[in-house]
């Protein structure tokens, strides 16, 4: 028998109307913050970054692709990582199935990692995907935007993420059972795969200059991960012991 509290139907019906009531408030008030996004002033970009795609070489501004708006996903794929990782590998899942209708709607979507392209390319095959997915390798495009971080800037433990300076190294006696994640993960230590960092940033071009217009790191990217959308209205929510989830071709193996 279930330990949660249960009803009549007509006492579930009230309480669905008191959260209604709540879910509205919570709505109206995520409009305001869409519309202070809106309003963030936009920074001009005129460094010139150089990325590796499908297509051949690319600078920022072909990554539009001829449309006026570009969103960017950071994803942790360094180039010493064997696979991508599997929190962004999670998140990009829902990628392929946007891409279409935001492209229709003059916004290009792409990935971005410090992998080399081939890399890049056999992962995307691994995993079906068909969304881009650029090479920012040779250039200081991560850096730049909080999305990797200088092995410099972690020995001195002064690493600077989602607006923040913080010292992500691992607390004492962490070490050993997180290298042994990240090796068992993408082959590497954990110094290694923490130098790369997820988040998503937005640009726009106008009149052939590109804006930086909006970034969002750590849980600002829980909209974007679609199967917690689903499991914050399940009936155990998002029920977490751990990290559960796995790439979605690893979960029947062993």
């Amino acid at each position: 028998m279930t330990s949660h509290k249960t009803g009549t139907r007509e006492e579930w019906l009230a309480a669905r109307q008191e959260l209604l009531q709540a879910e509205k408030a919570l709505t109206r008030r995520s409009d305001e913050l869409v519309r202070q996004r809106q309003d963030l002033p936009w920074v001009r970009i005129d460094k010139q970054y150089q990325f590796d795609t499908d297509d051949g070489p690319a600078s920022l501004a072909d990554l539009f692709q001829g449309r006026s708006q570009l969103m960017i996903y950071h994803f942790m794929f360094g180039p010493d990582y064997s696979a991508g990782c599997p929190s962004c590998s999670a998140i990009a899942d829902g990628f392929s199935g946007s891409v279409v209708h935001l492209a229709n709607h003059d916004v290009t979507l792409t990935a971005m990692s410090r992998a080399p392209l081939d890399k890049i390319q056999a992962y995307k095959k691994r995993l079906g995907w068909t969304f881009p997915f650029a090479s920012s390798h040779r250039s200081d495009f991560n850096y730049d935007f909080q999305a990797g971080h200088s092995k410099q800037d972690w020995d001195a433990g002064a690493v600077e993420y989602n607006f923040r300076v913080i010292d992500p190294r691992p607390q004492a006696g962490q070490e050993g059972s997180l290298d042994d994640w990240a090796e068992a993960t993408v082959h590497t230590d954990w110094g290694t795969y923490r130098r790369e960092a997820p988040g998503l940033s937005a640009f726009a071009l106008e009149d052939g200059v590109v804006y930086h217009t909006y970034s969002a790191y750590e849980r600002g990217l829980d909209g974007i991960w679609g199967m917690y959308q689903w499991l914050d209205r399940a009936p155990l929510g998002r029920n977490e012991n751990g990290m559960w989830w796995r790439r979605h071709d690893e979960y029947d193996a062993p």
